[in-house]
């Protein structure tokens, strides 16, 4: 929700307060670049959809060639941040009554000439029509409502994580949301407008409406203005919240004393909708008859639903529709009578966008020449407003929709993001470890932490721009919004899909390059790098000296001790900050000693002994120490062994995570040093790819194409992944079709100890997928 606008009523309908300016960067972002508009305009909201480009810093690293003059130290390479444009998506939501306020704020700001018309939508988009052409002087395009619904949720099923949720209204957890399915079709779509449409969508264009309803949300309303008197649709959904249909409906019981054992009837069984009202000689509430008319028409829809979906056998069906709205009262009683008549077998799904479809659609209409489908996309947390819950009973300060702006910004990505084809089972894989959104006390801890960090992040961000006046305006903008996320997702948690420390350390990267903070952390890892070269080759000369036994402990111990180096872990950055002198030989005695927290060294032994792996796909971590001390070494003997390797690195920076430009120049200068990484990299044996991710964790499911193409090309048999971030916050519990790899050190106290551990335990956690999927553990997952 947009704060800080405020819309007046005034005796000519609802206006804008003149007296407010509404910045084009709180709601209406980057309209001077904005271009092809979309609209859909329904019996209450308006949905509206532009295309802009928004111009931001990155940071670059650029290798010196020391073989000139150019190099005026001994820095292995130069950081410039330059500006790069990056396509965005962005889409608004509002009420109606201020469409024309909008649109004129829209023509007061909108510098872009080349637009010529704007797609329309929805059953408004006739009545408007004069209006639009009138305020912003294009031409109205109208589309056809469904395929512009499909297109839409083709769309965000594709691109968002965590798209679409169960609803569950007496859980810890309201919203449970779902994994992003690898191939989305076919599936059912439900959509509860005035009557219900039921479509089979079996592909991006192949769709077909199979039946409907003239009983949907229309008659909800209509019959409740009729029984209520209440004209306002969501008067009626709050009156059906605080009523009792069993005042009005006429149960099993009443009928028969109980239960039908013989039918399988409870007692509690609605047997006839309204079937009190026509004996008893009394007044009904108006709660008790809108709950029952919520009922009614709920168990007809899902009814009609269940049916369809047997028939054409299908497992996924999705609602939407004004009916349903995100109003937990609609999506309780829809998800009962799914739940009843397929006997749980199948469940009834929602989705967390599900009011912009049609503006999506529409959208993707107007830039089919563009071919947006080819990209892939990602929400832009820090300028939309997540889900928000409607509940009466809960967060009354969210309830108000009235007034307020609803927004949703997605970010073209460079790369296309797809699964790793190394997965067991993409379709049953979650990248979390933990859920936030279901455990209360880790959702409190790790909110609190995320907040303590704050002022160390913005001192960092101001220090890595001294020669920037303004850096500590915008840092303290940065420090204001994140904090501002951090309590919404204190009230609620599932805003922007499951709640995790991925979507916590995320939120706070969305948020930092809002505020032009590309790379707060790169001098560090500019320092930390240079240091860790000049001890590359006396690391890699003692581990020589080395019996084969005592170089594969060494050779992990080193791993482990270089993965301590992480500005991101507060009990590693302050000794990094307060002590200059700590480095990879202080690192190592701060290790836990055998037996590890997880331990199955012994078992990677007994493996090395065996053939040589035919690739080894490594996903990094950190730079300076860990990369260069700790996993160089490490690939040097896999190498060594016959092994093909694939480094996978950060394709944007995060934290301290080395990035593959990074990496590509490290990797250069250590093959100038070493000929077992020289030959490597000549014979095409080490090759250097980006992961496709900008984040201290990681998602297998939306890593870099053409990472995966290389995983298949070279027949990839074991995955190394390395990091608190990576390999315990995500993909603990990630299964492979080949062996794997999970080594990491807990530099979090709270989280060591949850684990059964203390600071600097050691996990090491090696796999093989003929065994059975480790449990995860009660200190993981208890709430």
């Amino acid at each position: 929700m947009a704060e800080g606008v405020r819309l007046d009523g005034t005796s000519g309908g609802h206006t804008m307060d003149k007296s407010i300016t509404l910045p084009p960067d709180e709601i209406f972002r980057n309209l001077a670049n904005a271009k092809r508009f979309a609209i859909d305009i329904g019996g209450s909201l308006t949905k509206l959809a532009y295309y802009s480009t928004v111009q931001h810093k990155v940071a670059k690293v650029r290798s010196f060639d020391h073989a000139t003059k150019e190099a005026s130290s001994d820095k292995l390479y130069e950081i410039s941040v330059q500006e790069e444009v990056t396509p965005r998506l962005h889409f608004i939501k509002f009420e109606n009554a201020y469409i024309e306020t909008c649109l004129d704020f829209i023509k007061d700001h909108l510098v872009n000439t080349e637009t010529k018309d704007i797609k329309a939508t929805g059953g408004g988009a006739h009545k408007f029509k004069e209006l639009i052409e009138r305020k912003l002087g294009l031409k109205v395009d109208k589309e056809d409502e469904m395929t512009c619904l499909i297109k839409g949720c083709n769309f965000v099923l594709k691109n968002i994580p965590h798209e679409a949720f169960v609803y569950a209204k007496h859980a810890d957890s309201e919203f449970r949301f779902q994994t992003t399915q690898p191939d989305i079709f076919p599936y059912l779509l439900v959509n509860i407008g005035s009557g219900v449409s039921i479509v089979k969508v079996e592909s991006e264009d192949n769709f077909e409406r199979i039946g409907g309803s003239s009983i949907g949300g229309g008659t909800f309303w209509g019959l409740g203005a009729l029984l209520t008197k209440t004209k306002r649709f969501d008067e009626l959904l709050q009156l059906a919240s605080k009523g009792q249909h069993t005042s009005v409906d006429m149960l099993v019981k009443d009928i028969y004393g109980g239960s039908y054992a013989s039918l399988g009837l409870t007692g509690d069984l609605i047997a006839s909708s309204f079937g009190k009202s026509a004996t008893a000689d009394r007044e009904f509430s108006k709660e008790d008859m809108s709950k029952s008319l919520l009922h009614m028409i709920s168990n007809d829809i899902g009814q009609l639903a269940c049916l369809y979906a047997k028939l054409h056998n299908l497992s996924r069906v999705y609602f939407g529709g004004f009916f349903i709205r995100g109003h937990p009262v609609t999506m309780h009683t829809i998800t009962y009578s799914i739940n009843f008549f397929t006997k749980g077998e199948v469940q009834a799904l929602f989705l967390r966008h599900e009011g912009y479809l049609g503006a999506i659609g529409a959208f993707l209409k107007g830039a089919e020449k563009d071919n947006p489908n080819q990209y892939s996309w990602g929400e832009n947390y820090a300028g939309s407003s997540g889900l928000m819950s409607v509940s009466p009973d809960m967060n009354p300060m969210q309830r108000a929709r009235s007034g307020t702006f609803d927004m949703l910004e997605m970010d073209r990505l460079e790369r296309q993001l797809v699964n790793l084809p190394l997965l067991l089972d993409p379709s049953s894989y979650v990248p979390d470890t933990v859920d936030l959104t279901e455990d209360a006390l880790a959702r409190e801890y790790w909110l609190y932490c995320f907040e303590e960090a704050l002022d160390g992040v913005v001192k960092r961000a101001v220090a890595s721009q001294p020669d920037t006046q303004e850096a500590a305006e915008r840092a303290e903008k940065f420090s204001q919004k994140y904090r501002h996320k951090l309590q919404t997702l204190r009230h609620q948690p599932f805003a922007y899909g499951s709640l995790t420390v991925r979507s916590l350390l995320d939120t706070r990267e969305h948020c930092l390059n809002e505020f032009n903070f590309p790379d707060p952390y790169s001098k560090i890892k500019q320092k930390e790098n240079d240091g860790a070269l000049k001890y590359y080759l006396k690391a890699v000369k003692a581990l020589e000296q080395l019996d084969w036994k005592e170089r594969q402990f060494a050779l992990v111990r080193g791993l482990l001790a270089g993965n301590v180096f992480d500005w991101g872990a507060k009990a590693v950055s302050d000794v990094l900050e307060s002590d200059p002198e700590f480095g990879f030989e202080e690192a190592k005695q701060q290790l836990e000693e055998r037996p590890w927290l997880v331990d199955t060294f012994e078992q990677w032994l007994e493996r090395l002994k065996g053939p040589p792996h035919k690739c080894a796909l490594f996903f990094v971590d950190n730079s300076g120490v860990d990369i260069i001390l700790g996993v160089m070494p490490f690939v040097r003997e896999l190498l060594f062994r016959g092994t093909e390797v694939v480094l996978a690195s950060n394709s944007g920076p995060a934290l301290n995570d080395v990035t593959n430009g990074e990496l590509q120049i490290l990797t250069e200068r250590l093959a100038a040093m070493d000929p077992v990484i020289e030959t490597g990299l000549r014979d095409e044996r080490l090759t250097l790819v980006q992961s496709g991710s900008s984040s201290p964790c990681l998602d297998l499911s939306r890593l870099d194409k053409e990472l995966a193409m290389v995983v298949r090309e070279r027949q990839t048999d074991l995955v190394i992944i390395e990091g608190m971030g990576r390999a315990i916050h995500t993909n603990y519990y990630a299964m492979f079709s080949c062996e794997s790899l999970k080594m990491a050190v807990i530099k979090n106290a709270w989280l060591a100890d949850r684990l059964g551990g203390k600071l600097f335990s050691v996990v090491f956690k090696y796999e093989v997928p003929s065994e059975k999927p480790s449990q995860p553990s009660a200190a993981l997952t208890r709430s």
